[in-house]
């Protein structure tokens, strides 16, 4: 048996317990790994980074009350050592390349993570950036064809902040809950929510609403329904 200290200490960062419970087991049955902790949201990931100091985490895009895309930037900035895995159940073209800025080191969706997740932490700790092949190709074919910018989802145009609150809408949060979370006033946020329906091609507040929380709920933006 590999002994503890030299085995891959792996963190997991994921809000639904099924899920999380299943990938520990998962990534536990490899011998030279060990999943040494894990959180529902970002304050809790920091608080045990502190006390593990993992060699990767593994982090899902969408928390409880938080934003794993934030938890990317604060361990790139300050865990120099640690690297991001994000996984998501989110369009990949959307999201990879916005999770490799923030200083992931790999992206996969959640319905390949039974087969990719492993393949993808020992890719990531060998030196290597991990996305899917779909990915691979996507990024390929737009440095080759740069005005391919036409079939691209308009949730492209959203900066962080803005997909962040656009998040937070389509889980039923009000501007003055969502305020408070992101510790900014009410006024503030109804910027934000005007710049996003301007971006999204959206006229009416209940349209927004209707619109999150089916990106939420499915991983797909629909700007017909």
């Amino acid at each position: 048996m590999i002994p503890e200290k030299s085995k891959i200490k792996i963190m997991i960062v994921e809000d639904h317990p099924i899920f999380r419970m299943g990938m520990t087991e998962m990534i536990n049955r490899e011998k030279d790994m060990t999943v040494c902790g894990d959180a529902e949201d970002v304050a809790g990931a920091l608080n045990s980074i502190e006390k593990e100091m993992p060699d990767i985490i593994v982090v899902d895009l969408s928390l409880k009350n938080s934003n794993g895309i934030d938890l990317v930037k604060e361990v790139s900035e300050k865990y120099k050592a640690i690297s991001c895995l994000v996984l998501s159940m989110h369009d990949e073209s959307l999201h990879a390349e916005r999770c490799i800025m923030a200083g992931a080191k790999g992206y996969i969706m959640k319905q390949e993570a039974s087969i990719s997740v492993v393949k993808a932490i020992r890719e990531i700790l060998s030196g290597n950036l991990y996305v899917s092949n779909t990915i691979m190709s996507h990024i390929l074919t737009k440095f080759r064809h740069q005005p391919a910018a036409l079939h691209e989802s308009p949730l492209k145009h959203l900066t962080d902040r803005e997909m962040e609150i656009f998040q937070f809408i389509g889980r039923g949060y009000a501007s003055g809950e969502i305020a408070k979370r992101l510790n900014i006033s009410v006024k503030t946020i109804g910027t934000y929510r005007e710049r996003i329906k301007a971006k999204l091609n959206i006229n009416h507040s209940g349209r927004l609403v209707r619109q999150a929380v089916i990106w939420v709920e499915t991983g797909v933006f629909k700007p017909s329904v």
